[in-house]
């Protein structure tokens, strides 16, 4: 939900819809960007209550502006997903559901997912993923301190930098060794220092798979 991976949403979004309709073409959007200070590194269930609350009235407003299918950009969110879906009569697309309908149809099996803390020791997406028959390698917790130091103290406030780039690429080597065989990136700004397209395994990168997700309806495929 930082203003960076806002933007990577509207980079892929109105790419694909231009692609499939011309030069000319954009991607018809509402964009609500919430202040995410006070929505990161959520510890306590009251912090997350309150984190709902603001995501579910944003969802509302957003309904009521004309929207007809929402996208929440950001991965760690999606915990509160159920109570932002229920505010809303629209649907909201869950960026896991749009990652394992990928991996499935590609027939990917086993695989390890990284992000935050929160994406990757808790259960809200990774059960999303297993139940589409696909097997995650336990949370590599030695790996959880290192990601959440360059996804919130880096890549957040923009800066994508070449030890960074060195660290997830010695983390893709190791997690290969440990038998996966691809990659799920569960926060929308590791494509910052990820190269998707050239790496030791396949790479799901949940931002464009996500936007991919939302072309495909503002398309109405």
């Amino acid at each position: 939900m930082s203003w960076l991976s806002t933007r990577t949403y509207y980079d892929h979004l109105n790419r694909l819809v231009q692609a499939r309709k011309g030069r000319q073409s954009s991607a018809p959007l509402l964009i609500e960007s919430l202040d995410y200070t006070d929505l990161q590194r959520l510890q306590t269930a009251e912090e997350w209550r309150r984190a709902a609350g603001v995501l579910a009235d944003s969802a509302r407003r957003l309904e009521a502006a004309g929207a007809t299918a929402l996208v929440i950009g950001s991965n760690a969110m999606h915990k509160v997903y159920d109570e932002v879906a229920g505010a809303v009569s629209v649907p909201v697309l869950h960026i896991a559901d749009c990652v394992a309908d990928r991996m499935a149809h590609d027939g990917a099996r086993k695989a390890a997912l990284i992000g935050t803390r929160n994406v990757m020791a808790e259960t809200f997406y990774r059960q999303k993923l297993i139940a589409r028959d696909i097997e995650l390698l336990p949370p590599e917790m030695r790996f959880v301190d290192a990601l959440d130091r360059i996804i919130y103290d880096e890549l957040m406030l923009g800066k994508a930098t070449r030890q960074a780039e060195r660290e997830l690429k010695t983390m893709m080597v190791e997690l290969q060794r440990a038998g996966a065989q691809a990659v799920v990136l569960g926060c929308t700004e590791l494509e910052m220092v990820v190269d998707v397209d050239a790496n030791v395994l396949p790479i799901y990168d949940c931002t464009r798979i996500h936007a991919e997700c939302a072309a495909q309806w503002i398309l109405g495929d």
